[in-house]
């Protein structure tokens, strides 16, 4: 019997991080996943989750186990997927730790994806985004901090890792660009709009010392964490929504902004390779959904079309009286 706890350990803390090169979200996330898997397990073998074993987490539990977040915890098929993803990667670790357990994880490793729905992208329209921006009071300090975070958020498209995570050094010399640190480790530049520019200045101007040198500090002078972020943005977006009853329809998440900027980027250069570069994607593909979502990619493209003649020809209604004779036989 082989336990689990140091493989998990070094899986975690070394592999992911030193190998692999993970952001510390994709690792809370990887996290997360495995205290649900060793609950459930313990809990099935009735054992504490320090005494479970490799042995224990067999292809039936994993399977139980992913049943359960659906059926119990009612995950949806894209949650379940992620926590699947976080088990077959730390079981594809283990091939070449433990060969002895190969059979068991290949089973695993064969536990296929389940299958989602593709859905369009959701998005704020310039009304609702006007909105927003408009939302926090510029007259206090965290006013102003919060309109320079919802700006620098929806003109760089930033993943809220990114946003939270800039540091004082990336800001260009006259506050106009950004250097971002984005997902594997993949720098850009963005440029900013002139007023984002004036907002992310009003801010620097007043935003004082601090102990941590990231652009965006809470009120006990730290650096704004993503569930921070979440916060202030429900709180704005709340109160956004006296002005564009839209917005009551619509679950704003900090994503949501960045598909937002992306749309904009597409409705603006209808080039999806610009998106692709500014939002930092690796794989053209994964750029692709916002093609699916613009209704004016669609409307170009149908104007473009010559469509099929249609045949000419004069409806004529059947003669009255005949009609009444054939009805009355």
């Amino acid at each position: 019997m082989t336990p689990i706890t140091l493989h998990i350990e070094e899986f975690l803390c070394n592999y992911l991080v030193l190998q692999r090169g993970l952001s510390k979200h994709t690792i809370d996330s990887y996290a997360y996943s495995f205290l649900l898997l060793f609950e459930f397990a313990g809990n099935k073998n009735r054992l504490a989750p320090t005494a479970l074993m490799v042995e224990h987490l067999d292809p039936t539990l994993i399977a139980s186990f992913l049943e359960d977040l659906e059926k119990t915890r009612h995950n949806s098929a894209d949650t379940r997927n992620i926590r699947l993803a976080a088990i077959r990667s730390f079981f594809r670790f283990l091939e070449y730790r433990l060969p002895a357990r190969l059979e068991q994880i290949r089973r695993i490793l064969a536990i296929p994806f389940k299958k989602t729905d593709t859905r369009l992208v959701p998005y704020l329209n310039q009304e609702e985004i006007q909105a927003l921006l408009d939302a926090p009071d510029p007259t206090t300090r965290m006013g102003i901090r919060d309109r320079a975070m919802l700006h620098v958020a929806i003109c760089a498209g930033l993943r809220v890792s990114e946003l939270v995570g800039l540091q004082k050094n990336h800001i260009g010399p006259s506050q106009n660009s950004i250097l971002v640190h984005g997902k594997g480790r993949r720098e850009r530049t963005l440029p900013l709009w002139k007023v984002t520019t004036a907002t992310l200045q009003a801010w620097l101007n007043i935003r004082g010392s601090a102990t941590t040198s990231g652009v965006f500090i809470n009120a006990q002078g730290q650096s704004m964490t993503r569930w921070g972020f979440a916060y202030v943005l429900k709180r704005h977006v709340n109160k956004a929504v006296t002005d564009c009853p839209s917005l009551a329809k619509k679950r704003v998440s900090p994503h949501v902004l960045r598909h937002a900027c992306a749309m904009m980027v597409l409705q603006a250069t209808h080039d999806i390779r610009k998106v692709s570069l500014w939002l930092g994607h690796s794989n053209l593909e994964t750029t692709e959904i916002y093609t699916r979502a613009d209704p004016s990619e669609k409307l170009e493209a149908i104007e473009a079309m010559v469509p099929p003649h249609l045949r000419k020809g004069v409806f004529r209604p059947p003669d009255k009286l005949l009609a009444m004779l054939r009805t009355a036989k």
